[in-house]
């Protein structure tokens, strides 16, 4: 399970964002949007959920093999278009990855756990309290 506790001031669309444990980021809207854009706005922050677990993920899979990949990187883009919306993620790993092993790790990748929630059903359940 994972849980945050957001809260608002008085300066428009800054959010603070806080885990159980103390861990804090910011939350904020662009300039144009009428925010101070003094953190990541929260679809990309939902895109970035989805690159962080995408190379956790990976990087759990390769340690697991052995296999010699010292970095990847992932370039994730959220996409809205015709009541739709895509997920554009783009793997580089930095060092020679053979044609097997590609194909294993989009595999792996598209078993990252916030993929498959992205990829399931979703419901939002909300309350007063």
């Amino acid at each position: 399970m994972a849980k945050v506790i957001a809260h608002i001031k008085e300066v428009p669309f800054q959010i603070e964002i806080k885990t159980p444990t103390g861990n804090i980021i910011t939350a904020d809207e662009p300039v144009e949007k009428g925010g101070k854009d003094t953190g990541f706005s929260p679809k990309e922050l939902l895109t970035a959920s989805l690159s962080a677990c995408t190379l956790a993920t990976l990087r759990m899979y390769i340690n697991k093999k052995g296999w010699n990949i010292p970095e990847i990187k992932v370039e994730t883009e959220l996409i809205e278009m015709d009541g739709k919306t895509l997920f554009a993620r783009k793997l580089e790993f930095l060092s020679t990855v053979d044609e097997d092993q590609k194909k294993r790790l989009i595999l792996v990748a598209n078993a990252c756990p916030v993929h498959k929630i992205l990829s399931g059903t979703i419901e939002i359940e909300t309350e007063l309290i």
